[in-house]
């Protein structure tokens, strides 16, 4: 499936190595003013080629609106749009053109498919993550004007743990740093990582705010299950945590439950979640990444015809996925948050009844 969403529905296309990447988003109400220089904000965010601690694949991804926008307005018709692959480089993949690269879908896709589009993993790849990006910045710009907002960071790279979580900070940081003080020694360990041909996991922070309570569809389209789906189907994401997550099994129910006064929630612990729609409070997700696969070091693997094999990659490619992947998963709530916001304006009866009053 390349689709994603009920009210809004996003629809994805392209390869890695093909002429580009694009997308239809489908749904969006009439009047949201598009705001190129923002998406182009948002773009660069996501871009590589930027630092030491990103792939050096350079790409200008400038997206090009093809319909659903007049005068710079969203028509209420699906609105599609193209990103150029300007800079891919095919013969880096040419000597593993016949074999499996470990940790990737190479293997999963020819078993699925039977054809092996080996450059850079073809519809795969994680440059498909563009188009999310893309779509995420024209989802926010709906948001907007409900006062709605997205914000992340890395919180942990490897081993070493941040403990503050400023999102102000991490906007000005090289790797989305959300705690200054190990800032420093998460970047040592990309470096290192990229500097013996290897490569290092992480862990996103993403946060939304200015949620009002009462998102979400139970049961079979729950906000916390939309979320875990949408997050883990993107390339290298192993695990997602709402609010205490993990922690949570760890606690007595008195210890996890988040009591209420007369104000409302005393503590956030679900993250902003119960019984799979909103609380009202901040939406807090952890995102948790593996080690970018694509490593510069010999490892045993199978070609296509089932004979044992080694493997020598080359090519440019992220020593932290994570990094990057942390706008991409922004992206991503951005767009469930605007598909949730649609489908619960038809909920009420009081909204209906104000949308078809004459």
């Amino acid at each position: 499936m390349n689709t994603f969403g009920l009210a809004l529905r996003i629809t994805t296309f392209g390869e890695s190595h093909g002429a580009g990447i694009g997308g239809v988003i489908d749904g969006l109400p009439s009047g949201i003013t598009i705001d190129a220089d923002f998406i182009d904000q948002e773009m660069r965010r996501r871009a590589g080629g930027q630092n030491l601690y990103s792939t050096q694949r350079k790409e200008a991804d400038v997206v090009e609106i093809l319909s659903g926008v007049f005068e710079g307005k969203t028509t209420g018709a699906p609105l599609g749009f193209f990103i150029q692959n300007s800079a891919n480089k095919s013969r880096d993949y040419d000597s593993i053109k016949n074999l499996f690269r470990p940790g990737h879908a190479d293997f999963t896709y020819f078993q699925k498919y039977g054809i092996r589009d080996y450059r850079g993993g073809g519809r795969s790849s994680a440059r498909e993550s563009a188009a999310r990006v893309a779509a995420g910045a024209i989802a926010k710009l709906f948001l907007k004007h409900f006062n709605i907002s997205t914000e992340s960071g890395i919180l942990s790279i490897g081993k070493i743990l941040g403990k503050e979580m400023d999102f102000k900070y991490a906007k000005n940081s090289e790797i989305f740093a959300l705690d200054k003080s190990v800032e420093s020694q998460q970047k040592e360990a990309i470096s290192h990582a990229r500097n013996t041909h290897n490569s290092i996991g992480g862990m996103a922070l993403i946060k939304a705010s200015g949620i009002p309570a009462g998102l979400g569809e139970p049961l079979y389209y729950k906000l916390d299950g939309a979320i875990g789906a949408l997050m883990l189907g993107l390339n290298g994401v192993k695990a997602v945590e709402i609010g205490n997550g993990i922690e949570s099994t760890h606690l007595l129910g008195l210890e996890n439950n988040d009591a209420m006064d007369k104000d409302g929630f005393q503590s956030n612990r679900c993250g902003g979640i119960l019984g799979g729609i909103s609380t009202g409070s901040e939406i807090l997700i952890k995102v948790h990444f593996k080690p970018t696969p694509s490593i510069f070091l010999p490892q045993s693997t199978q070609d296509i015809q089932g004979n044992a094999v080694e493997c020598n990659i080359k090519g440019r490619h992220d020593p932290c996925i994570a990094v990057r992947g942390s706008v991409v998963c922004e992206a991503q709530l951005a767009l469930i948050l605007a598909d949730m916001l649609l489908l619960n304006a038809t909920s009420k009866l009081e909204n209906l009844k104000k949308l078809y009053t004459l």
